[in-house]
């Protein structure tokens, strides 16, 4: 298995204009939040209802299954990567389950909107940086974008 170093030193190939890097900034963590959304939309059933607590039950679903299996790859990684992935992850679920008490369209429209203009995003800035994205060669940086963008964050 290549390092965290070796995996976000490649994709930074493909991203190295200012233009593009901001496109990513945002449009990465949106395309991960919104995967999430749309995996929270799967429900779990009562399977877990009595082994939690009544506040857990929102939280019970396939997308928190999705960011266990992610956050385990983020740890063999790099811990601290770990972290800060497990923070933002945290972040993540809580702000699911706001926009699914927002009850102006069902969660799945919602996410599946998100979804499709930060893609369309997420091209626009690799048109402009005249290289294709990452993942076409290694579908493993579909998991490295938000580690890319965290790194950049919080500079490690």
């Amino acid at each position: 298995m290549r390092t965290l170093d070796s995996l976000l030193a490649e994709y930074s190939e493909s991203h190295q204009t200012t233009y593009n890097k901001r496109i990513h900034y945002v449009c990465v963590p949106a395309i991960f939040f919104s995967i999430v959304g749309l995996l929270a939309c799967i429900p779990v059933g009562n399977l877990f209802a009595d082994f939690n607590p009544e506040w857990l039950q929102p939280y019970l679903h396939v997308g928190t299954l999705g960011i266990f299996l992610v956050l385990l790859y983020y740890l063999k990684l790099s811990f601290r990567l770990f972290l800060v992935m497990f923070v933002f992850s945290v972040l993540i679920l809580l702000g699911i389950e706001l926009i699914d008490r927002l009850s102006l369209a069902p969660l799945w429209l919602k996410m599946l909107l998100i979804f499709a203009i930060a893609w369309v995003f997420q091209f626009i800035g690799h048109y402009h940086e005249g290289k294709k994205p990452s993942f076409l060669k290694d579908l493993q940086f579909l998991l490295i974008g938000p580690a890319w963008t965290m790194s950049h964050l919080f500079k490690f």
